[in-house]
């Protein structure tokens, strides 16, 4: 199986087994600040969904419809996660000043602090898996669903933090303080996430970095007074697009030309994950015409 759809479809089942525990937890306590992090959960679980759906569509190869394959659909993906993050962070707080104005007795606290920690516990182990696959594919979609994640594991910390102080002195008007913390965690990661996703779809260069090390690759090989110029770059899900004019000597062979750009494409894959490069080779007559 891939291996991007095999963690991916992790990630869907452990937020389905969490979001029945929140839920249950919530309604046996009366708590606001565990009904968040329940309908934190069910977003996160909204969003492994799709995420599940994109890594599988682009992966897909090019075809007549999409030559340049389907890898952007990781990056609506993000955008669709995002979207849904902050929609849940604005009703969290909506029932959280509820809760204030109208305020209830908030029981078996216990119960509530343990399934808190279990969650944290689950998300940590699940939101590592995640990461790995996304760093090791470049995967948009999955780098989102781990955030998810990450910030659940650290909205649940709190909301076991606070339950267990809310235990401990009494004031119930903690849960809800906690509750409106939580979405605005929640509101920041839709902002970070959104930004993530929505600036490929516009085609937006790599990052200075890998654009640093694509630059020091090409011009490793430029020699005997070749030259480069016009480099773009744009990425799309978890596909690195860079293009760029080589200048020749003409005195070169067609397959002497050929074997340098293959050596460029070859050292640059090895350094940039997921790398389709496209080489308009011209020569010095060309430029001076």
């Amino acid at each position: 199986m891939n291996k991007k759809v095999s963690v991916a479809r992790l990630s869907v089942a452990s937020n389905t087994i969490l979001i029945i525990m929140k839920v249950a937890a919530g309604f046996l306590s009366g708590s606001v600040s565990i009904i968040s992090e329940a309908i934190h959960s069910l977003m996160d679980l909204l969003a492994s969904v799709v995420a599940l759906f994109s890594v599988k569509v682009s992966d897909r190869p090019a075809d007549e419809k999409h030559p340049y394959g389907h890898g952007k659909f990781e990056n609506i993906s993000g955008v669709i996660e995002a979207s849904l993050i902050f929609v849940a962070a604005f009703w969290i707080i909506y029932e959280a000043i509820e809760k204030i104005i109208n305020p209830r007795e908030i029981e078996k606290i216990g119960v509530g602090v343990v399934v808190m920690m279990l969650s944290a516990i689950v998300n940590i182990i699940v939101s590592r898996k995640l990461y790995k696959v996304a760093w090791e594919t470049g995967s948009v979609a999955l780098e989102a669903d781990a955030l998810h994640l990450k910030t659940d594991v650290l909205t649940s910390f709190g909301v076991a933090m606070g339950l267990a102080l809310l235990w401990i002195t009494g004031i119930r008007i903690l849960d809800p303080i906690i509750a409106i913390i939580v979405a605005l965690m929640i509101l920041k990661e839709s902002y970070e996430l959104f930004s993530r996703a929505f600036w490929p779809l516009i085609d937006h260069a790599l990052p200075a970095s890998e654009i640093a090390q694509i630059t020091m690759i090409i011009q490793q090989h430029c020699r005997h007074k070749m030259t480069f110029h016009n480099l773009r770059t744009r990425k799309a899900g978890n596909y690195r697009y860079i293009d760029f004019h080589l200048n020749l000597d003409p005195e070169l062979t067609v397959g002497e030309a050929h074997d340098i750009c293959d050596q460029i494409e070859s050292d640059i894959k090895n350094k940039i994950v997921n790398a389709e490069i496209t080489i308009h080779v011209e020569n010095f007559s060309d430029m001076n015409q």
